[in-house]
């Protein structure tokens, strides 16, 4: 009987316990382990208000009405124009991990009821960085603008052209550039929202020329890093330099906004510049007469 007390106990396996290897983040500025669910849909630390990155999706949940976002030009997939080397493998191996074809989602959402051309761009997908899809899926989202004559926003996140493309890549920021000039034209409003990190030819181009451009609070922005123009100049750069607040200072923003702010702000651009709310009954009204 004492012996029994030693066996050693058979358990019964439990099933349908799954363990999630990612289900715990270290935030990289106060160092604290979170579990994913307790960030909320804007992905900020509860513990010091660090910005985690958001996916494009997930910037477009935070901004659109409910249930009103549409995706367009999703077709838009990237070549391989010069043949570079495990180009197309890394492309193919982000699109099954992270179920998006390229560094950018646009399409039509709502904002407080008015329709808008939405852009976000998402650095999970090799930095965000911008190649001819990425180019040819903004260009087309500013014409939609046009064509729909609603104002396009745009949110930028990007590490630079793609590297893979060489000039082809480069040929974007005066594609994308010349579109802006062209809705500008028109009339119609665009606003263009700096998130982090927005550098390199992205900054050069697009994202610096819409009609009102926003900051989003603590975003690196800037051509090269401050690293970069540290080490080549010699120069000690002062504190916060390239930061949404240092360029808002020198006159290169014309506000920076906190992200919980955002839906907010942006509806009350939209209120000043877009009054008239549009339903889509009135709007297929319009389209039919014409």
């Amino acid at each position: 009987m004492i012996l029994d007390h030693f066996k050693r106990k058979k358990y019964d396996a439990k099933k349908n316990i799954k363990i999630k290897p990612d289900g715990i983040i270290k935030c990289p500025a106060c160092e604290k382990m979170i579990f994913k669910g307790e960030l909320n849909k804007y992905r900020v630390c509860n513990y010091c208000g660090n910005y985690f990155k958001m996916s494009a999706l997930e910037r477009i949940d935070s901004i659109a009405d409910n249930g009103t976002f549409v995706e367009y030009f999703k077709a838009r997939k990237s070549k391989n124009p010069l043949n570079f080397p495990g180009y197309d493998q890394k492309q193919e191996e982000l699109k099954k991990n992270l179920g998006i074809d390229e560094a950018v989602i646009s399409g039509i959402c709502k904002i407080d009821d008015r329709r808008v051309v939405i852009v976000a761009m998402d650095t999970h997908f090799m930095m965000g960085s911008m190649g001819v899809a990425l180019g040819e899926k903004v260009t087309k989202s500013i014409e939609l603008s046009m064509k729909k004559k609603i104002p396009i926003i745009i949110f930028s996140a990007s590490g630079g052209a793609r590297m893979q493309e060489g000039m082809f890549s480069l040929m974007q920021m005066a594609k994308t550039s010349q579109a802006i000039g062209k809705h500008r034209e028109k009339g119609l409003l665009s606003i263009c929202v700096m998130t982090d990190p927005t550098t390199g030819g992205v900054s050069a181009s697009f994202a610096s020329l819409g009609d009102v451009i926003i900051g989003e609070k603590g975003a690196l922005i800037g051509f090269a890093g401050p690293r970069v123009i540290s080490q080549v100049t010699g120069t000690i750069l002062p504190d916060g330099f390239q930061r949404a607040d240092f360029l808002l200072e020198h006159g290169l923003l014309d506000m920076v906004v906190a992200r919980e702010d955002m839906k907010s702000t942006l509806t009350k651009l939209l209120d000043i510049f877009v009054p008239e709310k549009q339903s889509d009954k009135q709007a297929e009204k319009k389209k039919t007469k014409k």
